[in-house]
């Protein structure tokens, strides 16, 4: 079956900034694009209301997709763009559409006045579930454009940032960012976030000898954790942060100067259910930039 770039789409600013972004991918990964709409059905009395006729559903079912799809052959001509509309819950129908796909692409709404994204119910229970990479993109001047790149003018891409944990590097992840970068032509910026040993938490102090030390060996754990994706990427410019805090905090920092901002996911099949990690959770709410989520074992 032909591999696909998936992308959701509700008729908002968000899921059409989420289906532009998805068929530039398509375009660097010389994939056909699918734009996915989900009809959730609504109980009879409700869908007898006047705002919810008829006119309404067809509206949302023949004029929404139809329009989107036409917008994005005018802009990029060179991708074959598909329509596909199904009825269900939103979030299993989606992941089911992008079962053969690469990549699953969705919008996010951003929150006026505070630095973050509202990121709804459906696009968590999606990351939550998928075991394949999915974008979340938000409407706005930094998802338009394009990846960073700037096709009027010579202006490098912005880099792509890489929120590893350097003691158990997930190779999913890792292969998807290097990829990602290489594809743009454009460098990665990797954001390694580590904690303090326990005793600051109490005041104690620390000799600046044993300070340095800590930092070396995060610094050496990273490079090694980094080393066989280097070589097997080796045109792609990789900078190294290797930084105490919060990782999420400083991945929403970098994302300010990104094109794609890419973290993992371990994928958990428990009692317990699906879930996404603190990281991820709070790069998905404040990231500026899209936000790649990499499911990995």
């Amino acid at each position: 079956m032909t591999r696909t770039v998936t992308v959701g789409l509700d008729g908002s600013a968000e899921s059409r900034a989420a289906a532009d972004w998805a068929a530039h991918e398509a375009q660097l990964r010389g994939l056909p694009l699918k734009l996915v709409q989900v009809w959730e059905p609504v109980p009879a009395p409700m869908a007898q209301a006047p705002l919810l006729g008829a006119e309404t559903q067809q509206h949302w079912t023949e004029r929404i997709p139809r329009e989107a799809a036409d917008g994005i052959r005018r802009r990029h001509p060179g991708v074959d763009v598909t329509v596909e509309q199904l009825t269900g819950a939103p979030a299993d129908t989606l992941l089911d559409a992008a079962k053969d796909s690469e990549l699953l692409v969705l919008g996010s709404r951003g929150l006026s006045g505070v630095g973050g994204f509202l990121v709804g119910s459906v696009g968590l229970s999606v990351v939550a579930h998928a075991e394949l990479p999915v974008v979340l993109v938000r409407a706005g001047e930094q998802a338009a454009a394009e990846n960073g790149t700037n096709p009027a003018s010579a202006t490098p891409s912005r880099p792509v940032v890489l929120g590893i944990d350097a003691g158990a590097p997930a190779d999913a992840v890792l292969e998807f960012a290097f990829t990602e970068a290489a594809r743009r032509d454009t460098a990665l910026r990797v954001v390694h976030g580590w904690s303090l040993p326990p005793y600051y938490a109490y005041g104690l102090g620390m000799d600046a000898g044993l300070n340095d030390e800590l930092f070396r060996w995060e610094a050496a754990a990273l490079t090694e954790a980094l080393r066989p994706w280097r070589l097997k990427h080796p045109a792609v410019e990789v900078a190294l942060e290797s930084r105490v805090g919060s990782a999420a905090d400083h991945l929403v920092d970098a994302s300010r100067e990104a094109s794609l901002v890419v973290i993992g996911r371990r994928i958990r099949r428990g009692a317990l259910g699906a879930h996404i990690g603190p990281v991820a959770h709070g790069v998905l709410h404040h990231s500026t930039a899209p936000v790649a989520v990499v499911s990995h074992d």
